[in-house]
């Protein structure tokens, strides 16, 4: 199935897109590895995670309200946070994928969830966090937190993409701030590490 992905993305995504599609990918498995979660599910989020990236707005919007997901108005106002929950989409419709974690994994890596699920981290973490994105001290440290501790990785890689926001004129969508306290709050009760629950 990887190469029908590859083929696919080689359609409808540029090549640099698909250059950090795949550091995502394998960064997701050297978290999950690290984790002792399944690479494979790891392998196959990250894969698919950006499949609608450069879908446009007025499709994005179409397919989301289609699938009946929720759209708020930050999202009306910003059609391309929906790439990932449609990304999902094309990975179950398309590619037949029926793992519900491997979906909501691709689902949640733009905007996390409160309570996502340790394989949702990590397609979350590697997005932001491979090595294409930059190698600032901010991000090394963060690569480094990745390794060492999910929740406070999640929860200080949530802050790291809001103060970016906020010294840009972009929307900042609320799911966003609830992931980044959820996980916040967790760390610092330190509470058993995240369910599986989706």
């Amino acid at each position: 199935m990887r190469q029908k992905v590859l083929a696919w993305l080689a359609e409808n995504v540029p090549s640099s897109r698909i250059n950090h599609i795949l550091r995502v990918e394998q960064m997701a498995v050297e978290l999950a590895q690290h984790y002792q979660l399944d690479r494979e599910k790891a392998a196959t989020a990250g894969l698919m995670h950006d499949l609608a990236k450069y879908f446009p707005s007025k499709k994005l919007l179409q397919m989301a309200e289609l699938a009946g997901l929720e759209i708020d108005e930050v999202m009306v106002a910003s059609p391309h946070l929906l790439h990932a929950d449609v990304s999902a989409i094309i990975a179950r419709e398309s590619f037949g994928v029926q793992d519900e974690e491997v979906l909501q994994a691709i689902a949640n890596h733009t905007l996390g969830r409160p309570g996502m699920s340790p394989l949702s981290c990590i397609v979350f973490l590697a997005d932001t966090l491979e090595p294409g994105r930059g190698d600032s001290a901010e991000l090394q440290a963060l690569r480094k937190t990745s390794f060492a501790n999910l929740e406070r990785a999640v929860w200080l890689t949530c802050d790291y993409t809001i103060k970016f926001l906020l010294e840009s004129p972009s929307l900042i969508h609320p799911r966003a701030v609830a992931t980044r306290n959820w996980f916040l709050q967790k760390s610092k009760t330190k509470q058993p590490v995240i369910t599986t629950t989706v």
